[in-house]
This record gives C-alpha cells, sequence and structure tokens, in this order.
C-alpha cells in the first residue's frame, strides 16, 4: 500500500464534513419544498424550508470562501476562464450558483404569490438541489488513491444522506401539523433506511478488499473514529431511528422529533468519519 500512496497528510479538513452537512440538509428542504406543491399535506413546510434551504446555502458558500487561502478567489467561480470542466468541482460550483440564483427567483415567487411560477422554479430549485450531494460525492469518488472515496456508491449515499437529513429537520419544522409529521416520518424511515443498506456494502467491500481498504476499515471501526462512525452514525444515528420509528413511539410528535435530531447526529458523525477516515490511513506511511 505505501508504495502506492500521493497523499501523507490530511488536506480535506473537518471543515468540509460541516460543508457536507449543512448543504445536505440544503438540498433535502429544497426537495420537500418542491414536493409541498404535489403533496398538500407537506403544504405547511413550503415556505419554511425554502427560506431555511437558501439561508443553508449562505453558511455553505461562506464555509467554502474560509477555507481559501485567498478567499477572493472564489471570484474565479463566475469566470469561465478559469474554469476546468473536466473536474466535478467546477460543475459543482456552477451548480452552486444557479441553485443560489434559483433559490432567489422562488423565494421571490413564493413572496409573491404567484403559483405559476412558484410552482415551475419549484421544480427547478429541486433539481439543481440534487446536484449538490452528488457532486460533492463525486469530488471524493475522483480520488483514485483513497480507498472508501473511489466507490460509485459515495454520491449515491450522500443522496440518501440529503433526503434523510432534510426530512429530519423538515419533521422539526411541521412538529404543529399532524399530516406533514406522519408524511415526513415516512420520508425519514425510508431514506434512513437507504443509508443503512448503503453502509452494509461499503463496509463489506472495504473489509474484504485489498491491504489499504482492510487497513481504512480497522481506522474506521476502532478507537475514537470507530465510536464516531459505528457508535454515533451507524448505531445512534440509523439502527436506532429506524428502530423507533417502527416502534409505536415514532409514530407520536415526541419520538418524531426524537429520531430525527437522532438523524442529524448520525448523518453528521458518518459525513465526518467518511471524510476523515480514509485520509488517516495515509498519514501512516
Amino acid at each position: 500500500m505505501g508504495d502506492y500512496v500521493v497523499f501523507h497528510d490530511v488536506s480535506w479538513h473537518a471543515s468540509y464534513a460541516v460543508y457536507f452537512f449543512v448543504i445536505g440538509i440544503c438540498a433535502g428542504l429544497s426537495f420537500f419544498s418542491f414536493l409541498s406543491w404535489h403533496k398538500p399535506s407537506l403544504r405547511p413546510v413550503r415556505e419554511k424550508s425554502a427560506y431555511l434551504s437558501f439561508v443553508l446555502l449562505a453558511v455553505a458558500g461562506l464555509l467554502l470562501i474560509s477555507d481559501l487561502s485567498q478567499p477572493l478567489r472564489f471570484l474565479h467561480v463566475l469566470n469561465p476562464a478559469y474554469l476546468n470542466f473536466t473536474s466535478p468541482l467546477a460543475w459543482g460550483s456552477l451548480n452552486i450558483v444557479t441553485f443560489g440564483l434559483a433559490s432567489v427567483a422562488y423565494l421571490f415567487m413564493l413572496r409573491k404569490g404567484d403559483e405559476k411560477w412558484g410552482r415551475t422554479l419549484a421544480w427547478v430549485t429541486a433539481l439543481l438541489a440534487l446536484g449538490l450531494p452528488i457532486y460533492t460525492g463525486y469530488d471524493l469518488t475522483a480520488h483514485q488513491s483513497r480507498p472508501v472515496w473511489n466507490t460509485p456508491v459515495i454520491p449515491v449515499l450522500f443522496v440518501a444522506l440529503a433526503v434523510a437529513s432534510g426530512s429530519a429537520v423538515a419533521s422539526l419544522l411541521a412538529m404543529g401539523n399532524e399530516a406533514a409529521r406522519n408524511m415526513l416520518r415516512l420520508y425519514l424511515l425510508w431514506s434512513t433506511a437507504a443509508v443503512a443498506v448503503i453502509l452494509v456494502s461499503i463496509l463489506g467491500t472495504t473489509n474484504y478488499g485489498g491491504s489499504a481498504e482492510e487497513l481504512t476499515f480497522i481506522v474506521l471501526t476502532t478507537k475514537t473514529m470507530g465510536a464516531i462512525f459505528i457508535g454515533l452514525g451507524i448505531v445512534a444515528g440509523t439502527a436506532a431511528p429506524i428502530a423507533m420509528l417502527l416502534a409505536p413511539f415514532g409514530r407520536r410528535q415526541a419520538g418524531l422529533m426524537f429520531a430525527a435530531l437522532l438523524v442529524l447526529v448520525g448523518s453528521a458523525a458518518l459525513r465526518y468519519a467518511l471524510l476523515m477516515g480514509p485520509q488517516y490511513v495515509q498519514t501512516l506511511y
């Protein structure tokens, strides 16, 4: 393994895990705001989800800009001459900018009360929102020398995490409406179950891979990283909410709130462990 390692340090810092977490919730909330045009039970969360999604987009943008050694370089994103269109980062940058513009237009139509354009822009923003977790996943899959990252299921996992964390926040926003809570409970349950299935596949292929994959599996499942990935991410943040949502307690307001909070904790923990764990392996060589 050591002969083929390119990176010997942690170049993707924990701030990126925070960014992945924030942008995932942003995308998920945009999806539920769009869905409210087709599911009347979700109507109470339409405006709340749209506004909070835009706020989180601004937070995510500030996180990315602050990570630059020269923050003003973010202006290059607006200049096509600086973009390398063979890079996932270039398409991701364009995705963020266009999603932001579409979100502003969507919020304007919501305030104006224009249902025709509001419905159309809700569809546009939801489609662009789908690209946010996909491109962040592709940012990782492009690194061929890092186990776990270099797998096509990572973008799928990030989409599932976006829906799960988005439905968790939307559930908290809809606590006063029983119909919305019941609908969001189903999305929270099934998206969290999808996350669980993908995690099982990642653990299986990593544990039974080559020496680099097996070492990464050890890092992810032992000591401090194991407590974060297995304890918080899988047990507390994935398995426990699923069991809770299937039980009668999960149909109550308190049960749904507790499950939503656990999913958010697990979603943050999973993103941190999957980002940092594979990088720690390469610091050993």
